[in-house]
């Protein structure tokens, strides 16, 4: 008889903001916590920040640091709320204006990890660069929740990293220098 697969997640490389846009999406977390909606606020482990899932998969080998040198920090303009899903719970997200720098950097880690089973929502095609503000939000709370998200923030990415669940280790693979 053969044994069951065991379920893995996916492992990603993420984008990481600078200190105060961090905290401005940790506000709003906050302020949905505050009006008992669901948000990220109360997830605790140190690897649950503010973040733009650059790609995610099982068994995903992070680059080496020689692909990320060199790569300067950049401006990030993060816009309205977008939700992905389907029924009536869904993810509540900040968009993410693509930039040429943005777009740049993620195709420099795809060329470097090569092709592989992404996960959906970092596939090559169906990427829509986003930052999580809530999971499971009842489309019933949706207005409520709108109505705690503030205009637009202004960012610059920081750092680059490699997010483990299984080990819960994070790696980070480059700090990007300051233009």
């Amino acid at each position: 008889m053969r044994e069951p697969e065991l379920h893995r997640s996916p492992s990603a490389i993420e984008l990481l903001l600078d200190a105060e846009a961090e905290a401005a999406i940790r506000a709003e977390w906050d302020a949905l916590a505050a009006r008992g909606l669901s948000n990220l606020a109360g997830h605790t482990s140190a690897s649950n920040r503010p973040h733009i899932t650059l790609v995610a998969r099982v068994d995903l080998s992070p680059p080496g640091p020689d692909v990320l040198a060199g790569i300067r920090s950049f401006p990030i303009a993060m816009g309205a709320p977008l939700l992905f899903g389907s029924g009536d719970r869904r993810v509540l997200a900040r968009s993410i204006v693509p930039s040429p720098e943005l777009i740049g950097l993620r195709d420099t880690i795809l060329a470097a990890v090569g092709p592989g089973d992404d996960a959906p929502h970092t596939a090559p095609g169906e990427w829509m660069p986003h930052v999580a503000l809530a999971r499971r939000l009842r489309v019933a709370d949706l207005a409520a929740a709108l109505d705690l998200i503030d205009g637009d923030i202004q960012a610059h990415a920081r750092n680059v990293r490699h997010w483990e669940p299984a080990t819960t280790r994070v790696t980070t693979l480059a700090e990007l220098r300051q233009a």
